[in-house]
């Protein structure tokens, strides 16, 4: 099968192949899907360029998402999942991640695929909505709560946009342009501020003294505002990482009683992952999910698709086999 790999760990264009490869075979448990569409996210270009490096087992088909149809499976499966369409996630936490015309991971990480979804928005589901579900209802239901995304256009921050609407909340976004604010409001964000504006804290106090959910993509600058919004019962959760630690004001977060979650989807255990599969599931079936602007790129332009997303292209980054 035509798959791109890499052995080691570099730039895109230094590391990443494009070649012919053995065709996989589901084990035990697993099953093998011809893949439609295979979604890129940062996690992937971090672990390909080595910020956040994970062992190579000889080599490695990169992607954790991805869409498309299962054709094969492994002892222990049910034949009926045959020409099933689905959406995966975590893939890549083996060998076979999507970027290849075929994928082998185990059956509960392959989500059945409404005939409502389309493969793109299949493609974009995995790591950016599940990870968006773990922020929003870790702490509790949502039915009336105040939430506030923070990057309310970025693929998590969309998600989590919908995901909190359809839970009943009401729901804030801040952006860094009206191009992205656009893509918030489209979202269902109920208030959409740009975080630079001098009245921006002024209007989403107006919108809810305390928000209950603070859904955070840039802690280090977000922090003071972040307190200036919470209180007791508030939640702030924080999914991405700056590559700056800020320093913390223990006594300020004291005084607010809040709490402060950090969520990195591999190390969610598997019971939520399977819950928040299986929501997303039942959102897509009820056209609650809606993809963001689809940039395709063929597997030929694999590299240049990683490129798109380390320059922080907006929209969803993806691959068409």
């Amino acid at each position: 099968m035509q798959a791109a790999f890499y052995e080691r760990i570099g730039p895109a264009r230094e590391v990443l192949k494009l070649d012919e490869i053995e065709k996989p075979t589901p084990g035990a448990g697993e099953v093998l899907v011809r893949v439609a569409v295979s979604g890129v996210n940062p996690t992937d270009v971090k672990t390909r360029s080595g910020v956040t490096p994970r062992p190579i087992n000889g080599f490695q088909v990169p992607h954790q998402d991805g869409s498309g149809t299962i054709e094969a499976v492994g002892a222990g499966v049910d034949a009926g999942r045959l020409g099933e369409r689905v959406w995966m996630w975590m893939a890549a936490v083996g060998r076979w991640g999507t970027a290849a015309q075929w994928c082998v991971l185990p059956s509960e990480q392959a989500t059945r695929l409404d005939e409502a979804g389309s493969d793109a928005l299949g493609a974009s589901l995995g790591v950016p909505a599940m990870t968006a579900h773990r922020c929003l209802f870790a702490d509790g239901p949502l039915d009336g709560a105040a939430v506030l995304v923070a990057g309310g256009a970025g693929a998590v921050g969309h998600y989590a946009i919908e995901l909190a609407k359809r839970a009943g909340a009401r729901v804030a976004a801040t952006v860094s342009s009206e191009q992205k604010a656009a893509l918030a409001r489209a979202a269902g964000a109920d208030l959409v501020v740009d975080y630079r504006a001098s009245d921006a804290l002024d209007r989403l106090r107006d919108f809810s003294p305390r928000m209950d959910r603070i859904i955070e993509v840039n802690l280090p600058a977000n922090l003071d505002l972040d307190l200036s919004l919470a209180g007791p019962s508030t939640s702030v959760v924080i999914y991405a990482s700056t590559g700056t630690d800020p320093t913390l004001p223990i006594r300020r977060c004291m005084g607010a009683n809040i709490n402060l979650r950090f969520v990195l989807l591999y190390g969610v255990p598997r019971d939520a992952l399977l819950a928040a599969a299986s929501d997303i599931e039942l959102a897509v079936s009820e056209g609650a999910l809606s993809e963001l602007p689809v940039h395709r790129y063929s597997l030929d332009d694999i590299v240049a698709a990683h490129e798109a997303v380390e320059d922080s292209t907006t929209g969803k980054v993806v691959v068409v086999l």
